[in-house]
């Protein structure tokens, strides 16, 4: 097996034009595992914490530009604030020494159905910034995931960054497994309130073939704000209107038995987490008045 080890992006960019079956790896909490349980075995790594564009965030045009190499740690201690949805999710993600060194590019790289932190970048409407030696293109996170564990990327592409627009309401991140800490998502979801357009926004993760978002359900929720006035009045979000909100997300999902949980059991604790999740939110909307 090669080793890669570029300095730059653009050393970066080059070296997965000419090895376009190279395995990118940044943290290894992914890549390494497949590869010390033999479920993988690429003819090449290409190392890409030596690249330092990669670890660099920043605003651009009212968005945040998150470099694919910046770690759940710095996204709770640097962005808690400014991205709470991914924040959420990334206090959730494995140990300290594991949100030390996996990345929100890598998690995308992987493309897990059960990746911590796509559904809080489905709610969010983040894009995926990627790019090779042809140049530079963005993909709708909602595009970005193709099947189980399958990315749009092309083979000579590396992602360089998440855009991700800074919230206008509060958002929330649920997950449930099998145990407490450390733990791969039986299920989880992520909404994200966008009070500016009056829309809602939803992830789903671990209880399809690739995270998807609930858009019926959203659809609906926006609606029912909208038609009782509440968006303005901020009155109390009705219990009926969070319970049906909640079915129509489980209706959005497609789960299978395996052995972390029952399709069943997914879809019973989607639903439960898609309208606490919501009553959540909507009170901090409340309260932000």
């Amino acid at each position: 097996m090669d080793f890669l080890a570029p300095t730059t992006w653009a050393e970066a960019l080059a070296a997965k034009a000419e090895h376009p079956d190279a395995l990118p790896v940044a943290g290894g909490t992914d890549v390494m595992v497949e590869i010390n349980f033999d479920h993988r075995r690429p003819p090449a790594l290409l190392d890409l914490t030596r690249v330092p564009e990669l670890r660099e965030w920043a605003p651009d045009g009212g968005r945040i530009r998150l470099g694919a190499g910046v770690t759940y740690s710095r996204v709770i201690t640097e962005l808690g604030a400014t991205l709470p949805g991914l924040a959420m999710a990334a206090r959730t993600v494995g140990s300290p020494q594991i949100r030390n060194r996996g990345t929100v590019g890598g998690n995308l790289g992987a493309a897990s159905p059960a990746g911590d932190s796509h559904p809080a970048l489905l709610a969010a409407d983040a894009d995926v910034e990627v790019a090779s030696v042809r140049g530079t293109r963005t993909i709708p996170v909602a595009e970005f995931f193709t099947g189980v564990k399958r990315n749009a990327l092309a083979p000579d592409e590396l992602i360089a960054a998440v855009r991700i627009t800074p919230p206008a309401g509060p958002q929330q991140f649920c997950k449930i497994g099998t145990r407490n800490a450390m733990v791969i998502a039986v299920s989880a979801f992520g909404i994200a309130l966008h009070p500016d357009r009056r829309a809602v926004g939803t992830g789903i993760g671990s209880a399809a073939p690739t995270p998807r978002r609930a858009t019926a359900a959203a659809e609906f929720l926006a609606g029912e704000l909208e038609a009782g006035g509440l968006w303005e009045s901020r009155g109390e979000l009705p219990e009926g209107l969070a319970v049906e909100f909640g079915r129509r997300v489980r209706d959005a999902a497609a789960p299978i038995d395996d052995v972390r949980g029952t399709a069943a059991y997914r879809l019973h604790t989607l639903s439960v987490m898609a309208r606490r999740a919501a009553t959540w939110a909507w009170t901090d909307y409340r309260s932000a008045a």
